[in-house]
């Protein structure tokens, strides 16, 4: 049966992993492999500390650039490293299906994840100058990791019932893999239009079963079989993100001068870190594993767990570069694409961590929603007060949030998961 499964909208093929196994006998997980991420998970996702560095910087410089960040429109030149995060975020999410149904331990799931690392480390090495002379040095690694996988699973599976499932795949990665390389090859608004094509149509396949004439469409999800070790490894990124988002808010402060100014900042921001942790691992981020066993569709509620997370790692990373822009200036004019950011980055998190708990409960507890609607009407506000305050602004509604979280639970029992019906 061909797998697939949508991550925060961005869907990934998992068709060829089950293939590998069945090629070779062995390297399917069983249920006594463990279940929490292992050392070569670990040591893979030592890789997304550099990626998750090298998209906030990217932002950041974008904000920085004289006349960008003066206007509220000034935020689709952030879209284009948005659009970097795909390819990213999507080798990252392959790299954990791989090790959810197959055995970490076994040397060929390592060579492949391993493989992997060395492919997104060329492509964050080639972030920066990606819309510019380094646009082969990001889509050809990209485009490698993608067929070249399925090109080993058809030569594995050949005459095998399950090839067809990696075909349907390997026509599409190598449709949109043509994308990529093409727009790698243009420049400026070209690149960006065959780049933004290419995500379009993984992401359409993905959700239609990969449809290919005379094969027809398959689709599924790894959810339902390793949900305990999925719901591992996104808590685990997570906590990336928000160890990335610590190592910003020093590096920020090391470089300033340590007046009184700019140690606020650094403790609002380290306050706001510590906030977004608490919020999202009170209750609901701890069980998941077990809402997913209690659900009677594993696979739609762990694509769904897996958007909101990608959700908040997203609000976690623009949280990040906020601290970046309000260290080095806490005072003065805040420019409106700032307070996006300073703002959209607690409100983007709050979002994901309300869908979460959605997926867990069954609800949305009015604190987060009452948070989201107060740091997106305060935004127009903001515009009157220096970055420190308005960073202080959005830490008080996390403050809030947490308080709100506390109060709640005050003398009662743990909440059991209910997942939606």
């Amino acid at each position: 049966m061909g797998r697939h499964g949508r991550v925060a909208g961005w869907q990934v093929s998992e068709a060829g992993l089950t293939m590998m196994a069945g090629g070779r006998s062995g390297l399917l997980r069983t249920p006594s492999s463990p279940q929490q991420a292992t050392f070569l998970e670990l040591f893979f996702d030592l890789a997304f500390v550099f990626v998750i560095q090298r998209i906030a910087l990217r932002i950041t410089e974008q904000l920085a650039r004289p006349g960008v960040a003066d206007q509220w429109f000034a935020l689709p030149a952030v879209g284009k490293t948005l659009l970097l995060l795909y390819p990213l975020t999507s080798a990252w999410t392959v790299a954990a299906w791989t090790t959810a149904r197959l055995d970490p331990r076994r040397l060929p799931v390592q060579a492949v994840t391993i493989a992997t690392m060395l492919g997104v480390l060329i492509m964050s090495a080639a972030l920066p100058t990606a819309f510019h002379g380094g646009g082969l040095a990001f889509a050809v690694p990209y485009v490698v990791m993608q067929v070249g996988r399925y090109v080993v699973f058809e030569i594995m599976l050949r005459g095998h019932e399950l090839q067809d499932n990696v075909t349907r795949q390997l026509v599409w990665f190598s449709l949109t893999g043509i994308l990529w390389i093409a727009g790698a090859l243009t420049h400026d608004q070209t690149r960006v239009v065959l780049w933004v094509a290419a995500a379009a149509l993984e992401f359409l396949a993905a959700r239609l079963g990969w449809p290919v004439p005379k094969l027809g469409a398959r689709r599924a999800t790894v959810w339902a079989a390793a949900g305990g070790h999925l719901a591992d490894r996104y808590r685990q990124f997570l906590l990336i993100a928000l160890g990335e988002s610590v190592l910003a808010l020093a590096l920020a402060y090391t470089g300033g001068l340590y007046d009184v100014e700019s140690t606020a900042a650094f403790v609002i921001g380290f306050a706001t870190t510590v906030l977004l942790w608490r919020v999202y691992f009170y209750r609901a981020g701890q069980i998941l594993a077990d809402a997913l066993a209690a659900s009677n569709n594993p696979s739609h509620l762990g694509r769904v767990a897996a958007f909101a997370h990608w959700i908040m790692i997203l609000g976690t990373i623009i949280t990040a570069v906020g601290y970046e822009l309000v260290i080095p200036h806490p005072l003065g004019y805040t420019m409106p694409a700032w307070v996006v950011v300073i703002l959209g980055g607690p409100a983007l998190f709050v979002a994901g961590r309300a869908h979460f708990e959605y997926v867990v409960f069954a609800r949305v507890s009015r604190p987060r929603v009452v948070g989201v609607l107060i740091l997106v009407l305060a935004a127009p506000l903001m515009l009157l007060l220096p970055p420190v305050l308005v960073s202080l602004t959005a830490a008080l509604v996390l403050t809030g949030i947490a308080a709100a979280d506390a109060v709640q639970a005050r003398g009662k029992p743990l909440e059991a998961p209910s997942p939606p019906k």
